[in-house]
């Protein structure tokens, strides 16, 4: 396409928006009595079920979506990534994380040069270090072995690695790796966070991972000097070498910092924060807690479902065929909004981090060569594990909004539980749920007649009337190890990219955070001014200025240079 040139100019952009006038005439309950639809809408691989049968659509749509994806040049986009062609054009950087996950002896090249190598130098240091602080061979400066870690880190260096941690922390195998030890992951600048993290722990027997490929992301770092005043506190500062390590690139500052660079583990530009828990960012920690056995198990499940979009005709392709969804229901039936249903209370940190892979990369108003999108992009994505959503916000998706569903089913338990004399068991009455949810959804109950079958009162017809045809898909894993988990991430994470380039926006930027924090410098260094030499609250808009006048009025007992202080739990 020209450079200039938008998706919605093309030829099956405008099929598909004329098509939507045919399917508003359908309704599920009907579709659904189509087995030949039905089962043309079913894909299977690597042990991943996904049935998107209940969408809006019919076989005619997809064939429309799939020329979408032909004008969009879906498949030299998929190319152009793997190939290591930069195609972050605002950063001028290649977007490799599937690199993070590649076999040993793949290539795969940035600028000339094989990265896999490098990639997996790093795994191997991880992995020998991860090693030593678990076999006890690396202790601390007491000569304590360190069984606890805190991950510093913020955004993508925080939610990717903590929905992999919550997610394996009951997986049997997982479990018998993780004996004796603890993971936590401090994030917020929030000295509350700090309390919490430090809770209930020794520093004498605590490790300190602190992620930041720059290592001056403002946060992190105040979190990793205040965590580096608790463990020289204790210890005295000569400690630091021996209790903190760095994920970062910035060599000169982690030595500045303290941390011996030898104890840098190092990731790249062709990183983004959002996908970046394949590289140390997420496999350090993980490692540390879990074995590095258990994490390239995850890599590997992340690898088997890049091989598996780079390659898959677009019919069986499930992150393909998830994106296409996507774009179809945001951009032509005008459902903005995405739930993310895990019926596995293990994936409850799955959409947090889904909605900041998706809403980060996809939140975007131009295309990627500057032009203004003349049509919506970017969906906005919650969820929660169910049955707890049905108790809170699907009485909407059932009578309010119509919001696409995605349920996400496991076949075996991480932790069964049977009982003597119940009609089921505890997984298959969840499972229950997760079968019964999106028929309720795309079936609905709609004649006064059926109601009135049923005893309904003649006033509450109307409120007791579910008009279904509403979408939802189901994907369904047979299990829940650290390979599925990796199969489920890498299979989120390129539907994302899959969307992007149908839009045609750039996916791998992230210039909307970059406002917020340099506004906020102007009030940190007013704060400062203003607790320190009384300066009053200058240079803002009248409500700014009110708000700050009022907090510093209010926390006035503060002195102007406190001592240090450190959170008392």
């Amino acid at each position: 396409m020209a450079s200039t040139s938008l998706i919605c100019d093309t030829q099956p952009w405008k099929d598909l928006k004329a098509h939507t006038e045919d399917i508003k005439k359908t309704h599920l309950r009907d579709l659904m009595n189509d087995k030949e639809r039905c089962e043309s809408m079913m894909v299977e691989f690597d042990g991943m079920f996904l049935d998107y049968s209940r969408q809006c659509a019919t076989l005619e749509t997809i064939d429309k979506l799939y020329k979408l994806a032909e004008a969009a040049s879906l498949k030299q986009q998929i190319n152009r990534m793997y190939s290591g062609e930069h195609i972050n054009s605002t950063e001028n950087r290649s977007v490799l994380h599937v690199a993070l996950r590649a076999p040993r002896d793949a290539v795969i090249n940035s600028d000339g040069k094989n990265v896999v190598p490098d990639v997996w130098n790093v795994l191997d240091k991880i992995k020998d270090f991860s090693e030593k602080v678990r076999n006890g061979s690396w202790v601390g400066a007491t000569g304590k072995p360190l069984k606890d870690v805190i991950a510093i880190g913020i955004g993508g260096s925080f939610l990717g690695p903590l929905f992999v941690h919550a997610a394996l922390q009951t997986d049997p195998e997982a479990v018998e790796f993780a004996k004796g030890r603890q993971l936590r992951f401090l994030a917020n600048v929030d000295p509350i966070d700090v309390a919490r993290n430090i809770a209930g722990l020794n520093p004498e027997t605590t490790l300190v991972v602190v992620v930041s490929k720059t290592f001056t992301t403002a946060e992190t770092m105040l979190n990793a000097r205040t965590l580096r005043e608790w463990i020289s506190s204790a210890l005295g500062p000569s400690a630091v070498a021996k209790h903190m390590v760095a994920v970062s690139t910035n060599l000169t500052l982690v030595e500045k910092f303290g941390i011996d660079p030898n104890n840098a583990f190092a990731f790249w530009d062709w990183v983004g924060g959002r996908y970046s828990v394949c590289s140390a960012v997420g496999v350090l920690p993980l490692s540390l807690q879990y074995g590095f056995s258990i994490v390239e198990k995850f890599l590997k499940g992340a690898s088997s479902i890049d091989e598996h979009f780079r390659s898959a005709p677009f019919e069986k392709n499930i992150p393909v065929l998830l994106g296409l969804l996507s774009v179809w229901n945001v951009s032509f039936l005008g459902y903005p909004a995405r739930a993310i249903l895990p019926y596995s209370q293990a994936l409850e940190k799955f959409a947090p981090h889904i909605q900041q892979v998706s809403m980060e990369s996809n939140g975007k108003g131009v295309s990627i060569d500057g032009v203004p999108l003349p049509y919506e992009a970017g969906e906005i994505d919650f969820g929660e594990p169910g049955t707890n959503g049905q108790h809170s916000f699907y009485q909407l998706i059932h009578q309010g909004r119509v919001i696409p569903c995605d349920f996400i089913g496991i076949v075996k338990s991480q932790q069964p539980v049977y009982l003597k004399g119940e009609v089921v068991s505890n997984h298959d009455e969840l499972m229950s749920n997760f079968f019964a949810q999106p028929d309720a959804l795309a079936y609905g109950k709609v004649t006064a007649e059926q109601l009135l079958k049923e005893n309904v009162s003649q006033h509450l017809i109307p409120h007791k009337t579910f008009s279904g045809n509403r979408p939802s898909l189901s994907l369904l894993l047979p299990s829940l190890n650290a390979y599925n988990i990796g199969q489920l991430l890498a299979s989120y994470e390129h539907r994302v990219t899959v969307e992007g380039f149908v839009w045609g926006i750039n996916s791998f930027d992230q210039w909307g955070v970059e406002l917020g924090k340099s506004l906020a410098t102007q009030v940190r260094k007013q704060l400062n001014a203003s607790r320190t030499k009384s300066e009053p609250v200058e240079g803002f808009n009248f409500s700014t200025t009110t708000l700050l006048t009022r907090y510093l009025q209010a926390s006035s007992d503060i002195p102007a240079e406190p001592p240090t202080l450190l959170p008392r739990i």
